[in-house]
């Protein structure tokens, strides 16, 4: 059974079209041909989200060091900076966190390196079991609908595919419950673009725990909540606005579910989808209520600008076609900083809409865990030791001149032959069709935390 409602565009067994990427340019099983196409500095060949250069910010070298620099040294003390500097943090994932270190940071804003801490064997656990064939089918059919311009996923059976099906097969496991939602996959690749499967799988699980709590829960309850939060809040950033939807009855479920359930990951431009998620991994959810908050401000915010959608259809058009200028990088990142709306303001209409929900539909269906408003909401709930924070780098280098201890001298002695040294990112000489487990099992080399460590 799939399990969002239909007519939403999430339906996880609906039609291949959903929450897709422009469909030209896909192979015959599914997959992209790369072949000589140039590729983007994000890893894209094509499709709407690949880098076009123009207006977007360029950061010279030197000041990418320093700011490579000033993470290391917050991500080495990451529960003092939290404790005391929290708001030095914030600013820093305004500014936009350095590429080479996203992904560790990611990791850390999150929760989900003292999550993976405090697991050790898990995700290899659910990794190793077949999965509920219900879930395994659904899942297997959206592999290639995601991201299918970017090079990690273009390949049928390519090590992508199959690190987003581990990934998506082990949280069915982890929360059997919920099982799987389509719009899950789109947030998973995004994460897997820059850490291994099984940081990701944590990541995963912190984002639908405590950033999004009952979004990806049958019924879609927690999303239709926010949606009328979204408009509430609307009223007071943008009454034209407001009163125009209002005049259309256009439903926030219309038009933000996709906005919020995949994190703006297919509507923005990727440079922008990286800041975004930058904040909102910092922040929570509140930068999410900010980002439609200005789209629909910057469309239809004037009544100059209403006067080429003059009803429903034209305004749900409108809204599928966001004017480029808007979510350009600079300009949305300005907009959602200054935006007034603090996590005080969505608890507040948050509580509002539930007793509104409560008279006219009753208690909610699915019992969702309190939301946490970012890092800091979720490190004060849920203390780490040291220990968990502990870095384990992969790859540590030596210095030649440092003197050598009498166990190093023995083992200079002893010669050992050459090891050969595999790249888990090989193209596979004759990609399935289908994804079978077999290949899914041999996947395990790809990406895996203790061996790879790709995002140093």
């Amino acid at each position: 059974m799939a399990k969002t409602e239909q007519g939403n565009g999430l339906d996880s067994r609906g039609s291949a079209e959903k929450l897709t990427d422009n469909g030209t340019g896909l192979g015959v099983n599914g997959g992209v041909t790369l072949g000589d196409t140039p590729v983007d500095r994000y890893g894209f060949t094509g499709g709407a989200q690949q880098f076009s250069g123009h207006n977007d910010e360029i950061i010279p070298t030197e000041v990418l060091r320093q700011r490579e620099a000033k993470w290391l040294e917050m991500l080495n003390s990451w529960d003092k900076w939290m404790a005391k500097k929290h708001k030095k943090v914030k600013e820093r994932c305004h500014k936009g966190i350095p590429p080479s270190l996203r992904g560790r940071a990611w990791l850390y804003l999150t929760g989900a390196k003292v999550k993976r801490e405090q697991n050790q064997g898990k995700f290899e656990a659910l990794d190793s079991q077949p999965g509920d064939p219900k879930w395994v089918d659904v899942i297997e059919r959206d592999l290639h609908r995601q991201f299918p311009f970017h090079e990690m996923f273009a390949a049928r059976g390519g090590h992508g595919q199959q690190d987003l099906f581990r990934v998506l097969k082990a949280y069915t496991l982890h929360r059997p419950e919920e099982g799987y939602c389509q719009a899950q996959a789109p947030v998973a690749a995004v994460l897997l673009m820059h850490m291994p499967a099984e940081d990701a799988f944590w990541v995963l699980v912190q984002i639908c725990e405590k950033y999004l709590p009952g979004y990806y829960s049958t019924g879609l309850e927690a999303i239709q909540l926010d949606g009328e939060i979204l408009y509430a809040l609307l009223r007071r950033v943008s009454p034209v606005a407001h009163r125009h939807l209002k005049k259309h009855k256009l439903e926030p479920i219309l038009y933000m579910t996709e906005w919020f359930m995949c994190a703006f990951s297919r509507t923005l431009p990727w440079a922008s989808v990286l800041r975004v998620w930058d904040m909102f991994l910092c922040e929570g959810v509140k930068i999410l209520f900010r980002v439609g908050l200005v789209l629909l401000k910057c469309m239809l915010g004037s009544q100059e600008k209403l006067k080429s959608c003059q009803g429903l259809y034209e305004t749900m058009e409108l809204l599928r076609a966001i004017q480029p200028q808007y979510m350009q990088e600079s300009f949305l990142v300005h907009e959602i900083i200054e935006l007034p709306v603090s996590e005080k303001d969505i608890e507040k209409e948050h509580n509002a809409q539930l007793r509104r929900w409560k008279e006219s539909h009753g208690d909610l269906h699915c019992k969702s865990p309190p939301r946490m408003h970012g890092a800091k909401a979720i490190m004060t709930a849920e203390p780490p030791s040291r220990q968990d924070l502990r870095q384990r780098p992969t790859i540590i280098v030596q210095s030649p001149l440092a003197p050598k201890t009498e166990e190093e001298e023995k083992q200079n002695k002893t010669i050992l032959p050459p090891q050969e040294i595999v790249n888990p990112y090989l193209p596979p000489s004759d990609p399935s069709p289908l994804l079978t487990h077999m290949t899914v099992q041999g996947s395990k080399e790809s990406l895996s935390s203790s061996e790879h460590d790709t995002y140093l």
